[in-house]
């Protein structure tokens, strides 16, 4: 059974211009004060956004729990992607080597990463099912002393398994080496305290479960780390030491930062500490994930995951066996509906994802169910089952 999380007493406001919910792990449906924040212009070196900069920096260190002061926010423009190489390319030394943990298509992006970067790195690779477990990495560190550094995905969005980070950070400091970890889709609604788990960098973006818009990333990490990054980067305009020192030397981003993000991303920080933190956001998104998976496992959908891998950030569904179920069809009828749905990444069977996170509450996801219904009805689908293939694939793989 999925956890019991709190009912949602009032209904969020629906999409103030009548767009489709985003039923994605971001870009994804904002706040309409969220957007209103993006009407003014600021100068991006007048003391005003400066003061933006170091509010939002200080609001996010808080998120972690830091209450020493060793760790600091870095900032970064462009998309997460953008954010992950910076912190492979600045925190892993040249001569280092990565042991990437991958269990879908950003892991493997990691290591294609690494590949740009022409840094040694090896690869634990778990296929679409299963997470990387604690035993598995002290093992390969045990036999590979090479190995520096290891990069975890905290939610691997492709499939939406939530991998057990902490276990892997026990693991990775046993055995005297560096965690990374990338938690793109998961940071601000699942808890990654660093006094509870051990790490030396992670990245994030706005456009996530703070429930900012696109165009920055950030990289909070020990100030240890940010010292020692001094002329690793491969890249001028990607180098997190570089952007650090100067936003602390001056308070200003190095190059032209996306200023209409940023006082968005600030309301979204003032709502986020509103709803309760970390615990609240991710109470909700919780309840999402239960009704909807509830609701589509009533129509006959089958999940990717069992029950306890399953993350509050993004669901996979098998896509039905039934001869007259398209998924292309499927998604324009859930357009038609009021929302956008997200297309599947698995390499073994079809499927489609839909996500828990954004402006929604459990009403909205009774609808998405209710939609659901509907356009199988239209397309003349009275069951959503999956292959017999499909569970076969999962029951081997996962048992």
């Amino acid at each position: 059974m999925l956890a019991e999380t709190k009912f949602a007493a009032e209904p969020l406001a629906r999409p103030a211009l009548g767009e489709p919910y985003l039923l994605t792990p971001g870009p994804l449906t904002t706040a309409y004060s969220v957007k209103q924040a993006m009407l003014r212009d600021w100068g991006s070196w007048d003391g005003d956004f400066r003061d933006m900069t170091s509010d939002m920096r200080r609001r996010l260190l808080a998120l972690t729990g830091d209450a020493k002061g060793e760790f600091d926010c870095v900032p970064m423009q462009g998309s997460g992607s953008f954010c992950v190489e910076a912190m492979l390319g600045s925190f892993v030394p040249k001569d280092g080597k990565v042991l990437v943990l991958a269990n879908g298509a950003y892991g493997l992006r990691a290591a294609q990463t690494m590949q740009y970067l022409g840094r040694a790195y090896t690869l634990i690779d778990k296929g679409d099912y299963l997470p990387p477990r604690g035993d598995e990495v002290a093992a390969a560190l045990e036999a590979d002393p090479a190995i520096t550094h290891v990069i975890a995905i905290h939610c691997e969005t492709s499939s939406g398994i939530l991998n057990p980070v902490a276990e892997i950070a026990d693991a990775v400091h046993a055995k005297g080496r560096k965690l990374l970890v990338d938690s793109m889709s998961a940071f601000g609604a699942v808890a990654l305290d660093v006094n509870e788990i051990r790490y030396e960098a992670m990245v994030s973006s706005a456009n996530k479960c703070i429930e900012g818009v696109p165009g920055f990333g950030f990289i909070i990490a020990r100030k240890s780390e940010l010292e020692a990054a001094k002329g690793r980067s491969h890249s001028l305009s990607l180098d997190v030491h570089a952007q650090w020192a100067h936003m602390n030397k001056t308070g200003q981003w190095r190059y032209t930062p996306p200023t209409h993000v940023v006082a968005a991303f600030l309301e979204a920080l003032r709502q986020h500490e509103a709803e309760g933190g970390v615990a609240g956001r991710g109470a909700r998104y919780s309840r999402n994930r239960d009704v909807m998976v509830a609701g589509m496992r009533e129509l006959g959908f089958e999940t990717l995951l069992r029950d306890r891998w399953l993350s509050p950030i993004i669901v996979t569904f098998f896509n039905p066996a039934h001869a007259n179920f398209a998924f292309d069809r499927f998604y324009e009828l859930m357009k038609e509906k009021g929302f956008i749905i997200y297309p599947g990444k698995l390499t073994v069977v079809d499927s489609f994802r839909v996500g828990c996170i954004g402006q929604m509450d459990e009403h909205v996801m009774r609808r998405v169910v209710e939609a659901a219904a509907q356009s199988l009805k239209e397309m003349g689908v009275d069951t959503a089952a999956p292959p017999a293939a499909a569970i076969a694939e999962r029951a081997k793989l996962a048992a």
